[in-house]
């Protein structure tokens, strides 16, 4: 059994009004077995697609390679926009060394809502998936039973939008969660099944899933 842990604190700051929150990296990164064009830092892989549509959409001009200046790159940005990353896993053991959200067991969850009431500014989690098992939104809701709360829905087309209240808070605070589609090859065949992509692909053959990832993540990044 692979014990598959975080390699990285959550990135928090007093100014983070947003946090990114996924579950955790393909596990090389936490055996520190990286590729050249891995970037040691969160959502590093070179497979993933969050840093290449955040680069569209903000024209970062970002390194893919494993450096420190890649890495810094990237921390550069997330401080000036003011985006933490605390994602909700802690650690898993998986009996298949994968990256599957579905083949994690015994998941230890972190202590999201304490995060957040250490970090009164943030207002909105940006969920790197959404509630099928294993997901962000699956655990963050499983988080929710330990204390109690209620999760209220504001929008329920995808990407899902919820609202929950912390408790103890005065003014009550309000915590906006956006249920972005992942940002990982996985979830190509759920966007193929949305109406709103077919719509976008009739209209224009040369639309992709990258494409559709990219109006959506600009609309709750901006």
């Amino acid at each position: 059994m692979f014990f598959h842990y975080h390699p990285y604190e959550p990135f928090l700051f007093k100014e983070a009004t947003k946090l990114i929150v996924g579950t955790l990296p393909p596990p090389r990164f936490t055996s520190r077995e990286l590729k050249e064009e891995d970037v040691d830092f969160c959502y590093g892989s070179k497979n993933g697609q969050l840093w290449p549509i955040l680069d569209h959409i903000f024209d970062l001009k970002l390194r893919y390679e494993n450096t420190k200046a890649a890495a810094d790159q990237r921390k550069d940005f997330l401080l000036k926009h003011k985006i933490g990353v605390c994602d909700i896993v802690a650690s898993a053991e998986r009996a298949k060394i994968d990256a599957s959200d579905l083949g994690m067991q015994n998941v230890k969850l972190r202590n999201l809502i304490g995060y957040l009431q250490q970090y009164p500014k943030v207002d909105t989690l940006l969920f790197m998936g959404g509630n099928s098992k294993n997901g962000p939104e699956y655990f963050f809701r499983k988080h929710l039973k330990e204390y109690d709360l209620s999760y209220k829905v504001i929008s329920d087309v995808v990407p899902r939008i919820h609202e929950v209240e912390l408790p103890n808070t005065s003014p009550i605070r309000k915590i906006k969660t956006v249920s972005l589609t992942a940002p990982s090859g996985a979830a190509n065949r759920a966007i193929g099944s949305l109406q709103a992509y077919k719509e976008m692909k009739d209209r224009n053959p040369n639309f992709t899933t990258f494409d559709f990832r990219v109006l959506q993540y600009k609309e709750h990044f901006l």
